[in-house]
């Protein structure tokens, strides 16, 4: 099995048609028709078929491409490995973080890291935390920058701790709700859930650590945009890092509920996955990081 032929049914699936699959790999389409068809020979089986719009993948297809893409995606971190070994420090870099670190962290360090290593590329993933974690489980990012979600499995990941994060209650600008002094006055209100479902989240985590159920979930979001949308509205409470919450834009609509509980506390973290050899450019970027988390706390 060739990474050509690999490479083939990757831009097939992606592009929905030989001919553009052709295109994006620099060879005809009869050429790129006859590298699919080796690699279906190859395991006896259909991977492609033809639709009105170009070609589907079949079961099977689908599975070969996602293991291909996996295969292709280990091969590129491996070549800029031992690039970057061999002192040649070029390649990509692909972070995911919060917006938290999107605003407080990753300016700094894009300053420093790049001016350091201008020949290293970044890509910057902006999600929640639950994302991330799959992306970088999948090997779609080299790192993953948010608070430790306390459902973590123990080893799974390396992690490292850079700053705390203070997360508040807020409501919208003038909201009777945005009076409340206690958490019990907030029991009955709908409060924005950030993640997939329900089942966890700030809100139930904060509840939870003072001896309360949890709040009615009034919507759940995959976002910290969604999160500001909806509060604003005036219809749900919702927790944001006081940082955010206390951003220009923010103000302008939301105020901060003052509870006697305080605020919940999380750590800022960066993970990597658990490998033995990490590309350097990786290292690196982790202690510009932690230089940045450093000049932060010093404020």
């Amino acid at each position: 099995m060739k990474l050509t032929n690999l490479r083939a049914l990757i831009a097939a699936i992606e592009e929905g048609s030989l001919r553009a699959a052709g295109k994006r790999l620099g060879v005809s389409q009869p050429a790129l028709t006859k590298l699919i068809r080796e690699l279906e020979r190859e395991l006896s089986t259909t991977l492609l078929v033809r639709s009105t719009t170009g070609v589907i993948a079949t079961a099977q297809g689908l599975v070969m491409y996602e293991r291909a893409v996996a295969a292709e995606r280990e091969l590129t971190q491996a070549v800029e490995q031992v690039r970057q070994l061999d002192g040649n420090m070029s390649g990509v870099l692909n972070i995911g973080a919060v917006p938290l670190a999107v605003m407080l962290l990753i300016p700094e360090t894009l300053r420093t890291f790049g001016s350091a290593f201008p020949a290293i590329q970044l890509r910057i993933v902006e999600e929640l935390y639950i994302a991330q974690l799959t992306r970088l489980r999948k090997g779609e990012v080299d790192i993953a920058l948010g608070p430790l979600p306390p459902e973590l499995p123990p080893g799974e990941f390396v992690v490292e701790k850079l700053m705390p994060i203070a997360m508040v209650a807020v409501a919208r600008k003038g909201s009777p709700m945005g009076q409340a002094r206690c958490l019990r006055d907030l029991a009955e209100a709908p409060w924005v859930y950030t993640g997939a479902t329900s089942d966890a989240g700030y809100a139930k985590t904060l509840f939870a650590q003072h001896g309360l159920p949890p709040p009615p979930a009034g919507a759940i979001v995959n976002s910290t945009l969604g999160l500001l949308s909806i509060v604003a509205s005036g219809k749900c409470v919702g927790l944001l890092p006081r940082q955010i919450a206390a951003h220009p834009m923010a103000m302008q609509h939301l105020d901060v509920i003052k509870l006697e509980e305080g605020p919940l506390i999380a750590e800022l973290c960066v993970l990597t996955r658990t490998e033995t050899h990490l590309k350097p450019s990786v290292r690196h970027f982790m202690a510009h990081l932690h230089r940045a988390a450093h000049q932060i706390a010093e404020q």
